[in-house]
């Protein structure tokens, strides 16, 4: 009996979730393919009739996982009603629960560092997701893509390192921190 209409679309859509989630929390070089279709409630067997290779798997999860930040972001922004948009952005992106939620947070903090030494093929995929956030903020903020890139840079940044301390008070310290001079960086272009 042949599987329904859009059926292989839905599996590789499930295979590209829990990529997504594995890679947002331990990275690529860590996260095995069995281990992704595991998370997709499959065998690893089915893999390579989705995909051609890992890196290709990897290629795929950058966008989605840009494509569902900029949604919730979008989300976030269409909710403000009092400051400018870009504050509830930067508000939500620089949050606790960002900085605590890896899992279904940003990509970008997940993987900058670890995609330098990645295939071409995901750097150039890692690149222009990269700068579709670069525009996104750029658009909401009405400020030119140097500017966009600084602030996305702050963002990022603040959540790595938000990340990556064990003292609870200096990482809130950070997000703080990171929300004020984001916030700056585009009143100042102004």
């Amino acid at each position: 009996m042949p599987y329904p209409e859009g059926h292989k679309m839905k599996v590789r859509s499930r295979i590209i979730e829990s990529a997504a989630k594995a890679f947002r929390t331990n990275g690529i070089k860590d996260i095995s393919v069995p281990y992704i279709m595991k998370g997709a409630g499959l065998t690893h067997g089915g893999f390579y009739a989705h995909f051609d290779n890992k890196e290709q798997l990897v290629s795929e999860t950058c966008r989605f996982a840009i494509s569902d930040t900029i949604t919730l972001l979008q989300k976030a922004a269409d909710q403000e009603k009092q400051e400018p948009k870009i504050h509830a952005v930067i508000n939500l992106y620089l949050s606790p629960s960002h900085r605590d939620q890896k899992e279904i947070g940003c990509i970008l903090p997940a993987l900058s560092g670890e995609v330098s030494r990645a295939s071409e093929e995901v750097r150039q995929v890692f690149t222009h997701e990269l700068q579709r956030m670069i525009d996104f903020i750029s658009d909401l903020a009405e400020i030119d893509q140097s500017i966009g890139s600084a602030v996305l840079s702050t963002m990022v940044g603040t959540i790595v390192l938000a990340r990556s301390v064990n003292d609870s008070e200096l990482s809130d310290s950070l997000l703080s921190s990171g929300r004020q001079h984001a916030k700056e960086i585009i009143k100042l272009s102004r």
